[in-house]
C-alpha cells in the first residue's frame, strides 16, 4: 500500500484533485494530510467534504482547524463559516475526532513542529499543530533565531508542514518541511511512502488574496453587529480602518452611524423613561411599585422614581443594539397600553 502525505491545502481543492491524478492514488492507496485543509483558498467546502466522504484517509489538526475548534475567529476563519453556512457545525465536530500525529513505519507526521527532546505520544498538542500558544512555548526552549529541526537527531524522519518553506520541499536534519504555499499561488506537495517521493502541482493562481478581496462584504454582513457591544463594534471599526475599497468604507460607515445614532439615544431614552415615570406614578400612586414591577425595564422606573438614574445607568445596561432597541420597544407599548 502506497501512502500519500500532503502538504497545507488550505482549501486549494483544484490542484489537491490535480495532485491525485498526477499520482494515480487508487482506493487501496492511504491519503494524509497533514493539517490545515481549509481557509484562504477558494473551496474550503469541497476539500472538507472530500476528506469526510474519501475512505482510507487521515486529516490532522492543523492550528487553522483548532482556530476553528476553539471559536478563534480571524477573518480566513470568518470567511470559511460563511463558507460553509449550515454545514459548518458539522464541521466542527468533525474536527473533534481529529489527531494531532500520525505514525507509519517509515515517518512520524506531524503539522508543525516537535521537541526533540520529547517522545512522540508525550509532545503537546498545542507544539503539534501550532498554536499560538506552542510558538510561544518553543520561543522559550530553543535560541532565538532557530527552529526545531535544528535540534532533531531521530532516526525517523518527520513530516511537517505550517510555515511555508519556498517552492521545494525543506530537507533537513531527517526533517521534511512540505508546505510549499498552495494557497499564496505556489505548490501544493505531497511525499510519497515507502519511497519518499516527491510530487507537486502548480497552484492556479494566489487564492488567498483573491479571497480577502471577494469575501469581505460577505464577512462583515454575517457579523452579529446586534449582538457586539458598543466597544466592540468601535474596534472592529478601528481595526479596518485600513481598508480603502470604496464599497467597503460605505459599508463600515454605515456601521458606524447606525452605532452611533444609538449611542446618541441614551438621552432621550432617559427623558421617555422620567416622563413614563411620572405618569405611572400619577395614576398609580397607591399601587406604583405593582404597576413598575410589570414591566421588563422596572429597575429603571424605581431608579427614576428615586430621582437617581443616570445615563451611566443605561450606558452600563443598555450596551449592545439589540438592548437599546429592545427598550425602546418596551416604552413604545408601555405607553400606548
Amino acid at each position: 500500500m502506497r501512502k500519500f502525505i500532503v502538504g497545507d491545502i488550505h482549501g486549494c481543492y483544484d490542484e489537491l484533485m490535480e495532485l491525485i491524478e498526477k499520482v494515480g492514488l487508487t482506493a487501496e492507496d492511504m491519503l494524509i494530510s497533514l493539517g490545515d485543509i481549509v481557509d484562504r483558498g477558494n473551496k474550503s467546502k469541497e476539500v472538507y467534504e472530500f476528506f469526510l466522504n474519501r475512505p482510507n484517509s487521515v486529516v490532522l489538526m492543523g492550528n487553522h482547524e483548532r482556530k476553528h475548534q476553539n471559536n478563534v475567529l480571524s477573518y480566513a476563519q470568518e470567511i470559511v463559516k460563511v463558507q460553509f453556512g449550515s454545514e459548518y457545525e458539522g464541521f466542527l465536530k468533525w474536527l473533534d475526532g481529529l489527531d494531532y500525529f500520525y505514525e507509519t513505519e517509515e515517518a512520524i507526521i506531524i503539522h508543525a513542529f516537535f521537541e526533540h527532546d520529547t517522545e512522540l505520544a508525550k509532545q503537546k498538542q498545542e507544539v503539534l499543530c501550532g498554536a499560538t500558544a506552542g510558538d510561544r512555548y518553543l520561543e522559550k526552549k530553543y535560541p532565538e533565531g532557530s527552529s526545531w529541526t535544528a535540534f532533531y537527531k531521530g532516526t525517523k524522519p518527520i513530516i511537517y508542514g505550517h510555515q511555508v518553506v519556498g517552492e521545494k520541499p525543506a530537507i533537513f536534519n531527517n526533517t521534511y518541511g512540505i508546505d510549499t504555499g498552495a494557497c499564496h499561488g505556489d505548490y501544493l506537495t505531497a511525499i510519497e511512502l515507502p519511497g519518499f517521493i516527491i510530487h507537486q502541482v502548480k497552484a492556479k493562481a494566489d487564492y488567498w488574496k483573491e479571497q480577502q478581496r471577494t469575501w469581505q462584504i460577505p464577512v462583515l454582513k454575517a457579523k452579529n453587529w446586534q449582538e457586539m457591544t458598543f466597544a466592540d463594534i468601535d474596534k472592529q471599526l478601528e481595526k479596518l480602518a485600513y481598508i480603502e475599497d470604496a464599497e467597503i468604507v460605505n459599508y463600515l460607515n454605515d456601521i458606524r452611524n447606525w452605532k452611533n445614532e444609538l449611542v446618541n439615544s441614551y438621552v432621550p431614552i432617559k427623558a421617555q423613561i422620567e416622563n413614563f415615570t411620572n405618569e405611572l406614578f400619577a395614576t398609580h400612586q397607591g399601587n406604583f411599585s405593582v404597576e413598575a414591577n410589570k414591566h421588563l425595564f422596572k429597575t429603571f422606573l424605581f431608579k427614576s422614581r428615586a430621582n437617581n438614574l443616570t445615563l451611566e445607568d443605561l450606558q452600563k445596561s443598555l450596551n449592545t443594539p439589540n438592548k437599546v432597541t429592545a427598550l425602546k420597544g418596551a416604552l413604545n407599548n408601555a405607553k400606548h397600553q
